[in-house]
């Protein structure tokens, strides 16, 4: 058990939380949800010990073990990747290497009683279970066991994530902390991960943006929040119907008390007039004053208002796509796909990672060169582009202020205009002169989000859109795509924003494409979750 005791963080003048107070027993899987910068992340590091609360305590067991997610992806990269994971658990690793370093060595300087010692250890430990075990994980997070013994320079970035996320998984923790696990993880990644975290006995606690997951996986939420952290039972959606139901109690309450005091100042009002009755109206004036009316906390959540709209519709066939094929070197990743989208259709494309999507993407809107096939855009299309590395569009000097950059999309509007866009996307009037170059991944995709809407497509073509927004910012977006009167082409790993938006799945797999008309939920009712099987991991083409 985790015992958090009066538990606060403060930087400076300016407070995160305080009074925090909750426990966590083995079993327990908690959500820790919040808007960015409300304290989620360094809630996580408290309990990890990487942080010191500014007041209160965390106490664990004595002997715990805590498995946190770390982030640092270039630490081994000439480290075979199986070695990777096992080195997650430092006692028993060390007695693995330990024990191979006196086989190697020669035969007279072999030492009978320390090679006993060190077979107990790793017996101890399980340590030649736990070998099969990591190829295990490692296959459930996409990375296939022909590369298990190459270096950890091999694979890519998003891939070296996982290996760290298999690491933290196999080293046997009784405590999982999890910071955006499923960031550079697929689908088919994400849903082994759920599984696994179902079937964990300790206590995980995880910070998320992707609902899907915490609905599927949350036992419990910690919502950091008008400077509290307050814990609900039950899983993501469960939180936000109690926590909506519990603000209108306290808006309903306020209300009564209004009425009350309003139907008392009513009757001193009346009895002012009669001198008989000026006592009852002293009793109700001091009545009156006695009742207070606690204002509501204001919610550190802040939306987005995002807003498309097709400056005139396109015709009725608006994409074609025939025989693309594309490879880099060797690796074929497309191979003769075809695909015809029509006005009004919300396309999902979804896959594995390095299975083509993002390629598909950037080969339709003319980013990159198909090696073979031909995409045809229908009559009166006008595409908007997203792309997943926003590096790609924020183009032209890094020290330009947003607003300056945003306004090159609107020259015709005067300041006024451009700061109000910017406003519907969070952005405050002490922010318009902030540099382009200094952006979060977050306020990049707002910012470049607010230039589509000023486009007006009736082509949205979007590549990973919610990959840096915060949970109000993915349910704004959604919202905003499921009212444009346009056509949708996109790739995401979020099977919540799928779901919300999607009236047509297609899926890349590696025996070819599954063309589905439909929403993801029919989808899956049609083919099962289970046929969800993960693909080898690719360096290229995603």
């Amino acid at each position: 058990m985790i015992a958090v005791t009066n538990l606060g963080k403060a930087y400076g003048a300016r407070t995160l939380f305080e009074g925090a107070s909750f426990q966590m027993h083995p079993g327990q899987r908690i959500a820790i949800v919040g808007a960015n910068g409300s304290g989620k992340s360094t809630l996580l590091r408290i309990l990890a010990g990487e942080e010191a609360p500014s007041e209160g305590e965390v106490s664990l067991p004595r002997r715990a073990r805590i498995g946190v997610l770390v982030q640092d992806q270039f630490r081994w990269e000439d480290v075979p990747i199986r070695n990777v994971v096992l080195m997650g658990r430092p006692e028993l690793w060390n007695a693995m290497v330990a024990k191979e370093a006196l086989l190697d060595g020669p035969p007279e300087a072999f030492d009978a009683d320390r090679f006993a010692e060190l077979e107990e250890v790793i017996a101890r430990h399980d340590g030649y279970t736990l070998e099969a075990r990591v190829g295990e994980i490692l296959e459930g997070l996409g990375i296939p066991a022909r590369v298990h013994d190459e270096p950890l320079r091999v694979l890519s970035g998003g891939y070296k994530l996982r290996v760290l996320l298999a690491r933290t998984l196999a080293a046997d923790p009784d405590v999982l902390l999890l910071d955006e696990p499923t960031n550079h993880l697929d689908i088919v990644s994400i849903r082994w991960l759920e599984k696994f975290l179902v079937d964990f006995r300790g206590v995980v606690a995880v910070v998320s943006h992707d609902r899907r997951f915490l609905d599927n996986i949350a036992t419990h939420v910690l919502d950091v929040d008008y400077e509290r952290v307050t814990l609900y039972r039950g899983n993501y959606t469960a939180w936000e119907r109690q926590k909506r139901e519990h603000r209108e109690r306290m808006e309903s309450e306020i209300a009564r008390r209004e009425r009350e005091i309003e139907h008392h100042k009513a009757m001193i009002e009346r009895f002012r007039a009669k001198p008989t009755k000026a006592r009852q109206a002293q009793s109700k004036a001091r009545l009156v004053e006695r009742i207070t009316i606690e204002s509501l906390p204001r919610s550190s959540r802040r939306y987005p208002r995002f807003r498309f709209r097709a400056r005139r519709p396109s015709g009725k066939d608006v994409l074609r796509l025939d025989g693309i094929r594309k490879a880099f070197g060797e690796q074929v990743v497309l191979d003769g796909v075809s695909l015809q989208v029509q006005r009004g259709d919300r396309v999902a494309v979804i896959g594995p990672n390095g299975i083509g999507k993002s390629t598909l993407l950037r080969i339709a809107v003319g980013r990159l060169a198909a090696d073979a096939g031909e995409v045809s855009w229908g009559h009166e299309t006008h595409v908007g582009w997203f792309a997943q590395d926003h590096h790609e569009q924020l183009t032209g000097d890094p020290s330009r202020s947003i607003e300056s950059w945003l306004w090159d999309h609107c020259p015709g509007e005067n300041k006024g205009f451009v700061r109000g866009k910017l406003a519907e996307v969070l952005f405050e009037k002490d922010d318009a002169a902030k540099r382009i170059g200094t952006l979060s991944g977050g306020e990049a995709a707002r910012l470049l989000l607010a230039r589509l809407s000023l486009e007006q497509p009736n082509v949205l073509v979007l590549d990973e859109p919610t990959n840096h927004l915060d949970t109000e910012g993915i349910e704004a977006l959604a919202a905003a795509l499921a009212d444009y009167d346009g056509t949708t082409l996109f790739v995401s790993h979020d099977r919540w924003f799928v779901g919300r938006l999607a009236t047509r799945i297609v899926e890349i797999t590696p025996d070819g494409v599954r063309d589905f008309r439909g929403t993801w939920a029919e989808y899956l009712d049609a083919l099962g979750d289970d046929h969800l099987d993960a693909a080898p991991a690719r360096r290229r083409g995603d």
